[in-house]
């Protein structure tokens, strides 16, 4: 484990003191987690850009140009 020194917003702070008391954790293990779960969610978005990186680039005009004909705009 290593030790860093974050600061935080009083209510942010405040928050996270009765979080880490109502589910029985500590802030740091709140802070892990959520740091875990938000770069996580980055691996998925990159992963998704990657899948997609083949695919015809549509041009936006054109798509609402598109929309207004079929009527759903």
């Amino acid at each position: 484990m290593k030790r860093a020194t974050v600061y935080f917003d009083e209510d942010l702070h405040r928050a996270l003191k009765v979080k880490a008391a109502e589910v029985s954790s500590s802030i740091s293990d709140l802070v892990n987690d959520s740091v875990r779960r938000s770069l996580a969610e980055d691996l998925e978005d990159l992963q998704a850009f990657r899948d997609r990186a083949d695919e015809p680039i549509a041009d936006f005009e054109d798509f609402l140009k598109r929309l207004k004909a079929d009527g759903k705009l």
